[in-house]
């Protein structure tokens, strides 16, 4: 897989992680590179193997604006990277899903969110994920507000030393951003008595409120079985 983005590539341009930057003819050479790698995978090869190649597919679809080719590969190796517990591979293609614009893209969003808040994979991952919520809830609605601060709590609690301040400055920018739409509050001392008055500072209830957020967005379509999940989880 390539190497991770930084937060500030991740949102810049497009709202993915996906360059759509490169020429047509550039990505139609990666499109052909990959699935001259798809065809060369040997025939025992592991299905994770496999699927991870047709997510490099998938992206260079979705960059080439081939949607629903991408959803179609995508939606199909979502269920892989689930059986195979390759968490992150999920949420990235959940990311690409969203990105196809079909009619259950905002269901792939709530999956991929669900993972990526429940189990700990890269912060800015997460936080990827959770601004594309920012970003697509109305500016008068507390639920971009509840995503932002989810994103600051992922940045604190996962990461350490430069990565922790650099994540961290860039999700309180995203609750800045959103307090000022929400109530045109700009002042620090201000965000944070409208972070006290929405309880936004209250972990669980934070959590709370998040994952009923999810089951708006998501409705009927879950991909994963919560509960299922839920149990292997470790205690602690």
């Amino acid at each position: 897989m390539k190497d991770e983005p930084s937060p500030e590539q991740m949102v810049v341009g497009d709202k993915s992680g996906i360059d759509l930057s490169e020429s047509r003819p550039s990505l139609q050479a990666h499109l052909q590179e990959h699935e001259a790698h798809l065809k060369a995978l040997p025939a025992d090869c592991t299905p994770l193997e496999r699927a991870r190649v047709q997510l490099d597919i998938a992206e260079t679809l979705l960059a080439l604006l081939k949607k629903k080719a991408a959803w179609d590969i995508g939606r199909e190796i979502f269920d892989v990277f689930i059986e195979q517990q390759a968490w992150q591979d999920a949420i990235e293609t959940c990311d690409v899903l969203f990105q196809c614009e079909q009619p259950l893209s905002i269901a792939a969003l709530g999956n991929g969110v669900w993972l990526s808040v429940t189990y700990p994979v890269p912060a800015r991952l997460s936080v990827a994920m959770l601004q594309h919520i920012v970003d697509e809830t109305p500016d008068d609605s507390d639920g971009a507000a509840v995503a932002a601060m989810a994103a600051n709590y992922i940045a604190d609690v996962r990461t350490e030393g430069d990565e922790k301040e650099s994540l961290t400055f860039f999700t309180r920018q995203i609750l800045a951003g959103v307090a000022k739409r929400h109530r045109n509050i700009e002042e620090p001392e201000m965000i944070n008595t409208w972070i006290e008055i929405l309880e936004l500072n209250d972990v669980k209830e934070l959590l709370s409120r998040l994952a009923t957020m999810l089951d708006a967005i998501v409705g009927d379509n879950w991909w994963v079985d919560r509960d299922a999940l839920r149990a292997q989880l470790p205690v602690n």
